[in-house]
């Protein structure tokens, strides 16, 4: 990187917070936006054209911004899945049972099927993404994902896995 993108990096990291300041609504959350933002342009350097710098810092502003937001709702879902309640600090006994054979249930998957699976309903990653990730054609991460969720309806059939046994 040349003196004169340095300058020119420094002279859009106002315009960079405004707009992440406008995304987020938060003045913390927008300045860590523009540093994810920042450490991902100087580590993709070569990639971007000349004269595009600042739509090309503002594509991956935006783009970091709306992978956060699928993040973090992915999380908040599989938080409520899992038995986080406002309501209450402690899950039930049942839920615990529940959350535990779910996830005991996610291991029995193949590895392909897990890693295919957790990559795009988890991380949000597209088939596309999910594909040179894995060094895969797009149509087997579609087919590994119909699998994987069907393998995974077929071991979670019945909510809480084998019967619990009341005990009076």
């Amino acid at each position: 990187m040349t003196p004169d993108h340095d300058n020119d990096l420094r002279e859009l990291l106002p315009a960079l917070r405004r707009f992440a300041l406008w995304l987020t609504r938060d003045p913390s959350s927008a300045d860590d936006l523009v540093q994810t933002c920042i450490e991902k342009a100087l580590s993709r350097w070569a990639t971007r054209r000349d004269g595009e710098l600042k739509a090309w810092l503002f594509a991956i502003l935006y783009r970091q911004f709306v992978d956060d937001k699928r993040h973090a709702r992915r999380w908040n879902r599989l938080l409520d899945l899992f038995g986080r309640d406002d309501a209450s600090s402690e899950p039930s006994a049942e839920d615990t049972y529940a959350a535990r054979h779910a996830l005991g249930s996610f291991d029995d998957l193949s590895d392909d099927q897990r890693a295919v699976l957790l990559m795009v309903t988890v991380e949000g990653l597209s088939y596309e993404q999910t594909a040179s990730a894995l060094d895969i054609p797009v149509g087997t991460v579609m087919s590994r994902l119909s699998r994987a969720r069907k393998a995974y309806r077929q071991l979670t059939e019945g909510g809480a896995g084998p019967a619990l046994r009341r005990v009076k």
